[in-house]
């Protein structure tokens, strides 16, 4: 039989709990160990798993013998702990995004690259079906040239999402680092590399310390053009966790779309995988019916993907789909977006050298 993979995680937040219940439940990884503040509410959940619970990093290489370790520690920790596990060649597993800024992210990047490390960053879309389905339709060239693409994050978050977590309401707080990371590292991975970038951002609605709506243009390397909305105030589903059905907390509408991507011979939607396209033996014109196709394809659980990949990792069977240097562009690119809201100017994306 093949030997379990050890994991310890530190972290057990909100998305550390959901790295709990995969890696109890997975047949090829054992939890070893959590790492978090010493108070009767971390306790809990490490008695909950039967697992000791220590303070520090420190603490817990001292006393356990880890194979990888899963990082979900607050944003503000995570060069920290990736530069601890890192310089260990610890295999880790760091939560999104690499730090909470871009010369932090630079250094933890620089350090993995120096140091050959397995560092995979929890961008977790990229282990989805639906993105390897649309990405496989895409390079078939079934829609010719990308064109344009289409997206949309918006949806309502409660009171309560900003009353359990103040931090929420202050700089960094707002969607587009909470969220719209995501979007940037899924358009990169269907559209290509992003050249530059333009917004206008708003807090009108909230009145809080960081916006609740962005608007964002985009130009990619390869000459197509993105436009993307993003709110957390925003009363409708056109956005990936309403309409992808990936996780079962959000609703779900079947009638929406969150991205259209458009190409010289044809468009797509997703998640629906609605293909639209013009006969084959006929030249294309817009006086001529669109013909339609559903490309199938089955949904799984992106998280326990990302889990089965990052056990991968750690015994040599892979390389991180996601790297350091996948992280920290899309770090970059968030970071451009803030600075292009402030300013009303379009921001190049400089190349990053590590």
């Amino acid at each position: 039989m093949n030997k379990k993979i050890l994991i310890a995680l530190v972290g057990p937040g909100l998305i550390g709990k959901k790295h709990l219940e995969l890696i109890s439940k997975n047949a090829s990884a054992t939890l070893a160990a959590i790492v978090a503040p010493l108070d009767s509410h971390n306790a809990t959940i490490a008695q909950e798993y039967r697992v000791p619970l220590f303070e520090n990093l420190e603490s817990l290489v001292e006393r356990v013998n880890v194979d990888g370790i899963i990082i979900a520690s607050p944003n503000t920790f995570h060069l920290e702990h990736g530069k601890f596990c890192v310089e260990r060649k610890i295999p880790i597993l760091l939560e999104k995004p690499i730090c909470d800024n871009f010369l932090d992210g630079l250094t933890l990047a620089r350090l993995a690259y120096k140091n050959s490390a397995k560092v995979l960053i929890g961008h977790h879309r990229a282990h989805s079906t639906i993105m390897a389905t649309a990405k496989n339709i895409i390079e078939s060239g079934r829609i010719g040239r990308i064109v344009s693409v289409t997206g949309s994050a918006q949806f309502f978050k409660p009171d309560d999402y900003f009353q359990q977590g103040p931090w929420r309401t202050a700089t960094g707080g707002g969607p587009i680092l909470i969220n719209l990371i995501h979007e940037v590292g899924n358009l990169r991975f269907l559209v290509g590399e992003i050249e530059s970038v333009q917004a206008f951002v708003s807090n009108a609605i909230r009145n809080s310390n960081v916006e609740d709506t962005a608007a964002i243009n985009f130009r990619f390397a390869n000459g197509a053009l993105g436009s993307f909305i993003l709110s957390d105030t925003a009363s409708t589903s056109r956005s990936w966790e309403q309409t992808s059905r990936e996780n079962p907390n959000f609703s779900n509408d079947p009638e929406e779309d969150c991205y259209l991507i458009c190409g010289t011979l044809g468009s797509l939607k997703i998640p629906s995988m609605k293909l639209k396209f013009y006969n084959s033996r006929q030249e294309s014109s817009w006086l001529l019916p669109l013909q339609e196709e559903i490309v199938s394809y089955q949904r799984i659980d992106p998280l326990q993907a990302q889990l089965d990949h990052f056990i991968d990792v750690i015994k040599d069977n892979t390389k991180p789909k996601v790297t350091a240097l996948d992280g920290l562009r899309n770090l970059q690119i968030v970071e451009a977006i803030y600075s292009s809201g402030l300013s009303g100017s379009a921001c190049k994306i400089d190349d990053i050298f590590l």
